[in-house]
């Protein structure tokens, strides 16, 4: 099963870098790659830059990487109650591809984290809401909050252990995917 597991955010210190890490770690005999969206970075989406130039290749790159993956591990970082600006240019560039929904179907596992009580459930409310009328198949959804004491990051795993199970039950869960992927 080939995992593409997306934090979108473009910090290097991104703690729904660490979730999507952990939550692709559970996934047994998986092959995992992780994508940094500072490989991503585009101009800000325009219009008129869009008919002077075209879709900018990093787009196409991103769709690309997309469809070979098998399963998708989506943690939304939260600016402002949505996604981030590195997040959302690379979906608005990639969602003017002609001809292509932006998650091609792909089964995913949403989530997201944050330092507060609400753990990023606006980000993920608000792409919830989007991801199925861009292609988006969400299988289920997660969301850590107080991440800063939920997750020890030194030992890379959550910590709390009712979270923790609550997020190993939908792993299950959308490990499920490679057996139907299999027949």
């Amino acid at each position: 099963m080939k995992i593409l597991a997306i934090a979108g955010s473009n910090s290097e210190t991104s703690i729904n870098k660490f979730l999507v890490s952990y939550a692709s770690s559970l996934i047994e005999n998986a092959e995992v790659e992780i994508v940094d969206m500072n490989d991503f970075e585009m101009p800000i989406y325009k219009h008129q830059r869009e008919a002077e130039s075209g879709v900018p290749q990093e787009a196409h790159d991103f769709a690309a990487k997309i469809d070979g993956a098998d399963v998708l591990l989506i943690s939304l970082s939260e600016h402002n109650g949505t996604y981030s600006t590195a997040f959302k240019n690379v979906f608005d560039w990639t969602s003017r591809i002609k001809d292509r929904a932006v998650w091609n179907q792909v089964p995913m596992l949403l989530m997201a984290t944050a330092p507060g009580g609400r753990g990023g459930l606006g980000v993920l409310e608000a792409a919830e809401k989007r991801f199925p009328l861009h292609g988006g198949n969400i299988v289920d959804t997660f969301t850590l909050p107080f991440f800063n004491d939920n997750f020890d990051k030194s030992a890379q795993k959550i910590s709390n252990e009712e979270k923790d199970s609550e997020l190993k039950e939908k792993i299950q869960k959308i490990s499920a995917i490679e057996s139907i992927l299999e027949k």
